[in-house]
């Protein structure tokens, strides 16, 4: 199965450019990744108790969270009146996005498999596995979060806040390294998606302060994450559209390879006046 494989992989690197369906899957896992977050947005608490401000919204204090006391400065004290609201609404957010990891690993898995149609790239292939790994790693994030959130209720510890950070950690970092790979392909596309792609890379870096010292810096992960799903929805809109219109791939080298020299045709013999000498 293994020979198999890598004969087909052998095979798709030497092909003749073509186009890809796999830019026209990005772009509806885009969309729909999109669409959903923002919607998603809205039905997590907006407000805190007392979170700091570093924090940015009251999810990702929430994911950060390793005492009790961060719990209360999420929801607030049990004499406070929106705790409960806050509650429901950290619930239902939460359970919401077991939907939304599917739309964006797919959304991300989708758009590195079209890179690596269009670029040959074997590190782009396995890019497109690491979505997947940080979706797995969100969902236990998940399940964490349900455990804590339900103990908190109940005015309980849940030893599960002790495993938290981990799952937060590789999830993160995992969905960064998919941004920086997305980014580097971009820069062998051209001049204008070299200079977005070396954005997306740079965006990147905000990711480890963030999880060194959330408390100032987590705000930082949501517009980090956002400048390589943006530069590869552009991407997909652009692989679609070139695909669709025009028939031909989005990195298509035979435009750029340069005509093959042919030998000047060889110049007109002279006519010779007079007696030719021998």
């Amino acid at each position: 199965m293994a020979g198999g494989l890598q004969h087909w992989i052998e095979e798709q690197r030497t092909r003749p450019p073509a186009p890809t369906r796999a830019w026209a899957w990005a772009l509806a896992f885009g969309i729909a990744t999109l669409l959903f977050g923002f919607y998603l947005g809205q039905v997590f608490p907006q407000t805190g108790h007392d979170i700091a401000p570093g924090y940015g919204s009251p999810v990702l204090a929430f994911e950060f969270a390793g005492s009790q006391s961060d719990l209360e400065a999420i929801f607030g004290f049990f004499t406070d009146p929106q705790q409960v609201t806050r509650l429901a609404a950290m619930r239902a957010g939460n359970e919401g996005d077991y939907l939304y990891m599917l739309l964006y690993a797919g959304f991300l898995a989708s758009g590195c498999f079209a890179l690596w149609r269009e670029l040959r790239l074997r590190a782009l292939l396995a890019t497109s596995l690491l979505p997947v790994a940080a979706a797995l790693c969100d969902a236990w994030e998940n399940w964490l979060l349900l455990d804590i959130q339900a103990a908190f209720t109940l005015g309980d510890y849940s030893p599960a806040m002790a495993s938290l950070p981990y799952p937060v950690a590789a999830k993160f970092l995992l969905l960064s390294a998919t941004n920086v790979m997305i980014g580097a392909a971009a820069t062998r596309l051209g001049r204008w998606w070299a200079l977005f792609g070396t954005l997306a890379i740079l965006a990147a870096i905000p990711t480890v302060m963030a999880i060194i010292t959330p408390a100032a810096f987590a705000w930082a992960l949501i517009p980090s994450a956002a400048a390589g799903w943006l530069l590869l929805l552009a991407l997909a809109v652009a692989g679609s559209w070139r695909a669709l219109a025009h028939k031909r791939p989005l990195a298509d080298w035979s435009e750029a390879a340069p005509a093959p020299a042919t030998p000047d045709a060889a110049p007109p013999a002279r006519r010779v006046f007079g007696r030719r000498r021998t």
